[in-house]
């Protein structure tokens, strides 16, 4: 009995001993997370796709804002507003942006990018639709207001589109977005120019919906963030996600299986004002509000320097020396001649102008400095505007003007969608835009009611924003460059 139970523990000792040797030579489980998958699987086809698709959503975008600029004379004239009525129209589509901002990225962070983005396009293609029935002023700028929560929505597709660029070609490939701003911008602008003077403003924003309509369709090929699914433990769709990212681009995962730690506190606000992130986001919350206040300052602006004809043009014709006075004030009816349309399209054109210096400066000075250095340019802009030129070297100054300001919000857009971690970037931009939305709701009540009182005190506003706007840039703690996303913080 004995010599039987010696025979079993030697027995069980080998077998120890070979288990133990086979796991020696098998060495240790192989593992990759959603970065490194993101940067062996590289550049390819699903990219192109991804940006053609979500880039499309900028044009939306830029539609709905843009159409701003091209209809406020049309709808001056046809119900008699004054000029504070006319800048509360920007001014609710803002607000509806600003309340929606947090809970889109609160919801984006919680339940997915890809819903909320789906549901702002559906959300503001049916409100924009609805308002060119509008009977009345009132339903107007209600409807409008829907419309701006919507967008909200749609702005969280910059964060679905990061998530998936690698980080070498972030700084090249999310600048190229303005690509498609201008798109609609000019889109928008060309409308009017075509559809106003015949079919009326109503009309030209019912065809303005098409685009919206048409990328409803086209977004079932985007798939979710895998960096959310993995952020929710959904660890089965993302590697579905990657794999079929991987056969596009004719690629392969790395070895072993996708390891992440899931994060149960996701879209808490507390994470944007803890130590590593309080002091960026305090920053960014003003940098995003004067990117806003500055950029719709100038497309407002021009629109009403063009509008009003208040330009000190040293050789301007006899259009231009018609100030608009009506009876008791100033004229309701002044709608665009064919030539403003025209100054507005070439200014569009400067938003991607300057495309090559954008990317330039981000790869080689970083993206904090490039903020400081596009912000002080621009403080200097806004105040050229007031030096008596020709009407070519307002076009220039204004050429300039939009680049500048436009770069500069790509520029902040790409470094919030860059410094802060999965579990709470897109309620970190949400917040973002939120705060941008409070300047764009100023900014029409400055470059469309004080600039029928003096251009110089509508102007420097802009500018002095924009300067202080550069010493904040400055001291933004973190650098992001070259670095990783961050899956938690």
């Amino acid at each position: 009995m004995e010599d039987g139970m010696k025979t079993q523990l030697v027995s069980a000792i080998q077998l120890q001993e070979v288990e133990l040797h086979h796991k020696q030579k098998k060495g240790p489980e192989q593992s990759f997370t959603v970065e490194e998958a993101v940067e062996t699987i590289g550049f390819g086809r699903f990219h192109v796709l991804l940006f053609v698709i979500m880039g499309s959503s900028n044009v939306v975008e830029a539609m709905e804002i843009m159409l701003l600029a091209v209809v406020s004379p049309e709808i001056r004239c046809e119900w008699r507003l004054e000029d504070w009525q006319v800048a509360l129209v920007s001014t609710m589509v803002f607000l509806g942006f600003m309340l929606c901002g947090v809970l889109s990225g609160y919801v984006a962070d919680r339940y997915g990018r890809w819903t909320v983005v789906f549901g702002g396009f559906a959300w503001s293609a049916y409100f924009s639709l609805l308002t060119s029935f509008a009977p009345s002023y009132g339903w107007f700028i209600f409807l409008r207001s829907m419309v701006g929560c919507g967008v909200a929505g749609v702005s969280q597709g910059f964060v679905l589109k990061t998530e998936f660029i690698p980080a070498k070609y972030r700084a090249s490939l999310l600048p190229l977005a303005t690509i498609f701003w201008m798109l609609g911008s000019m889109l928008i602008i060309i409308l009017g120019m075509l559809v106003v003077p015949t079919l009326g403003w109503r009309w030209m924003i019912r065809l303005s919906v098409a685009p919206s309509v048409i990328l409803l369709f086209l977004f079932k090929f985007i798939p979710e963030s895998a960096r959310y699914n993995v952020s929710a433990g959904n660890y089965a769709a993302a590697v579905r996600t990657l794999e079929k990212i991987a056969r596009m681009n004719g690629a392969a995962l790395p070895p072993g299986r996708l390891v992440e730690s899931v994060v149960t506190e996701r879209g808490s606000w507390r994470l944007l004002l803890n130590p590593p992130f309080r002091a960026t986001s305090l920053l960014l919350w003003y940098s995003w509000f004067v990117a806003s206040f500055a950029y719709y300052g100038s497309v407002l602006s021009s629109s009403e320097l063009l509008e009003k004809n208040l330009l000190c043009v040293t050789d301007a014709g006899r259009d231009h020396d018609v100030k608009h006075l009506h009876l008791d004030g100033r004229c309701y009816c002044i709608a665009f001649a064919m030539n403003d349309y025209q100054t507005l399209l070439i200014s569009c054109l400067g938003e991607v102008a300057l495309i090559p210096i954008n990317i330039c400066l981000l790869n080689v000075i970083g993206r904090r400095r490039s903020l400081t250095v596009l912000q002080l340019v621009s403080a200097g802009l806004f105040m050229m505007l007031n030096i008596c030129s020709t009407m070519f070297g307002f076009t220039v100054l204004l050429f300039l003007l939009r680049s500048l300001v436009s770069m500069n919000f790509n520029v902040v857009y790409i470094y919030t969608a860059e410094v802060y971690p999965t579990v709470a970037r897109s309620l970190g931009l949400g917040f973002c835009t939120s705060f941008s939305r409070i300047g764009g709701m100023i900014a029409p009540f400055i470059a469309q009611v004080l600039m029928s009182q003096s251009v110089v005190l509508a102007l420097g506003p802009f500018a002095i924003a924009c300067l202080v706007c550069a010493a904040g840039s400055f001291l933004l703690p973190i650098e992001t460059k070259g670095r990783p996303l961050l899956q938690n913080s």
